[in-house]
């Protein structure tokens, strides 16, 4: 994985820094899902997807700079935002689920 696979702009590129390249494109292109989110409903809005991009991009940063770069100024700047994020798309998915239950038992209860 520390096998240099490229060289860009001076730049030498391994498999490890793909994945941390990648992790950076995720985490800070969440901030662009939420942009159209809330543009597209005319109000700040936090989209699902804005979390799993949270959770997939700290554990892809996560992995780099505990392999890749063993670094543990980068493990320590990624922990706690991940840990939120994971903490957030729990309480998103729990409350899907709990609407679209909501939502079956009102609309079954139409339906009589």
């Amino acid at each position: 994985m520390n096998d240099i696979i490229a060289v860009v702009f001076g730049i030498a590129v391994t498999p490890w820094k793909v994945v941390g390249y990648l992790g950076v494109v995720l985490f800070a292109g969440r901030w662009v899902v939420q942009v159209i989110a809330t543009r597209a409903r005319g109000r700040p809005v936090i989209p699902t997807s804005f979390w799993l991009m949270s959770v997939s991009g700290s554990a892809m940063l996560l992995a780099y700079f505990i392999w890749g770069k063993n670094d543990s100024v980068g493990v320590l700047s990624n922990l706690f935002p991940m840990a939120v994020a994971v903490y957030n798309l729990m309480l998103d998915l729990r409350a899907r689920r709990e609407d679209a239950m909501r939502d079956s038992v009102q609309g079954h209860a139409a339906g009589r």
